[in-house]
């Protein structure tokens, strides 16, 4: 069984070999390969060479073609500023307060901005692994993409006070997404993530995820899967207890839960739906690897039963993080 098959299988709670690996290994990869972010997250190659470098050393079951949450904004005119140790920032938002989305186009991936990078990162991932290992993008959520085009201030405020206008933003968001996603799966991306961190109970409630959130989150995995995609996956850190029991009934076939949610309450909320998760993100800085894996050991346990299950951190793992403690991972990852 290789590594694509291992993750299809759990996501359809088959039996797998061993527990699926599936580390959210985004820019830690450059760092692992001793490469600035502002290099990584614009050359294509070059983020190809170093997820590449990084799976044959770690053995994880997926790369991942995925820079930053910028990539939409800055594709539809907003201005980034970059950093060698850190990812880029919004500077100006393509969208003033009292603007509308109408006002933008949606962008063309082949040509605008970093997209072309991402597009091409994975079709030399997808040449270098064709169906041995999961080949990953990404797109930022409705949520999050409304709060990069504007500011997450402004669009807390929209939903309050302009209604219609947040909607219209919402939807034209949806369109990027399907868009961006379904040109990352034809450049050889066997799923595309869906990353919503402002989506999340800590930002806003259950009932504005669920009225608001749920029926477009459903439209996109709809596209997603239209065009070619797997399996879809939506990733939400934070306290998500609340939410995760519309996961389902919006598409999601991957449902990534965070260290606030306990095992035994997530598959009771996600009863048949795959479960991803659920390291804390931020001991991977910890001063020793030791209570991370016994935290994995735990994990694979809690599902030993049950199936539907792929070990991985409950948002991105630190680009700085140590080697070992990944390495470390992939081994008890390797006797479950």
């Amino acid at each position: 069984m290789n590594s694509l098959e291992r993750i299809l299988a759990a996501v359809r709670f088959e039996p797998t070999d061993r527990t699926p690996f599936m580390p959210q290994l985004f820019g830690h990869a450059a760092s692992m390969a001793g490469v600035g972010l502002d290099a990584y997250v614009r050359d294509g190659r070059l983020m190809a060479e170093c997820q590449l470098r990084q799976q044959e050393r770690l053995g994880n079951d997926a790369v991942f073609a995925f820079s930053d949450l910028g990539v939409e904004t800055e594709a539809l005119g907003s201005r980034l500023r970059y950093y060698e140790r850190q990812y880029p920032e919004v500077v100006a938002y393509a969208l003033a307060p009292a603007d509308a989305a109408a006002i933008l186009s949606l962008p063309d991936p082949a040509r605008d901005g970093r997209m072309p990078a991402v597009l091409r990162a994975l079709g030399l991932l997808r040449r270098a692994l064709g169906d041995s290992v999961l080949v990953a993008g990404g797109v930022a959520g409705p949520m999050t993409l409304a709060s990069q085009l504007y500011g997450a201030e402004t669009v807390l405020y929209l939903t309050a006070d302009d209604r219609p206008r947040f909607e219209a933003v919402l939807d034209f968001a949806v369109a990027v997404a399907i868009r961006y996603g379904a040109a990352q799966i034809g450049a050889g991306a066997h799923l595309v993530t869906v990353l919503e961190p402002m989506a999340s109970p800590a930002v806003v409630p259950p009932d504005f995820f669920r009225e608001l959130l749920v029926p477009r989150l459903r439209r996109l995995m709809a596209g997603l899967r239209e065009a070619g995609a797997l399996a879809t996956w939506l990733n939400i850190a934070g306290p998500t207890a609340p939410i995760l029991p519309h996961y389902a009934e919006l598409g999601a076939d991957i449902a990534t839960f965070d260290y606030y949610v306990e095992p035994a309450e997530a598959c009771g909320r996600l009863p048949r739906t795959c479960l991803a998760g659920n390291l804390k993100s931020l001991d991977f800085l910890a001063p020793s690897s030791a209570d991370l894996a016994a935290q994995a050991r735990r994990l694979i346990a809690a599902f030993a039963d049950r199936g539907g299950f792929i070990l991985t951190a409950g948002c991105e793992i630190p680009p700085e993080a140590g080697d070992s403690y990944i390495a470390a991972l992939a081994e008890v990852a390797a006797r479950g």
